[in-house]
């Protein structure tokens, strides 16, 4: 069974439509929302994780200059 050209152009109109009516629905201000929320939370863990190394280098740099002043090897 052939279809005509005006059951295709149907087919993608209600096609098109469903589209967008479903970004209609998407783009509410719920998942605006939670979206913005996610990016902040990633940014504030990336922000902890760089102060942790931060803090983790500088307590291997004072280690290092401890056993230097004590004249002792570094493991």
């Amino acid at each position: 069974m052939a279809w005509s050209t005006s059951e295709w152009a149907i087919l993608l109109l209600a096609f098109l439509a469903g589209i967008f009516i479903g970004m209609f629905f998407l783009a509410g201000g719920k998942w605006k929302r939670r979206y913005k929320e996610e990016v902040r939370l990633r940014k504030d863990d990336e922000l902890r994780r760089e102060e942790v190394d931060r803090e983790r280098k500088h307590r291997e740099a004072e280690l290092i200059a401890a056993r230097a002043r004590d004249d002792r090897p570094i493991p």
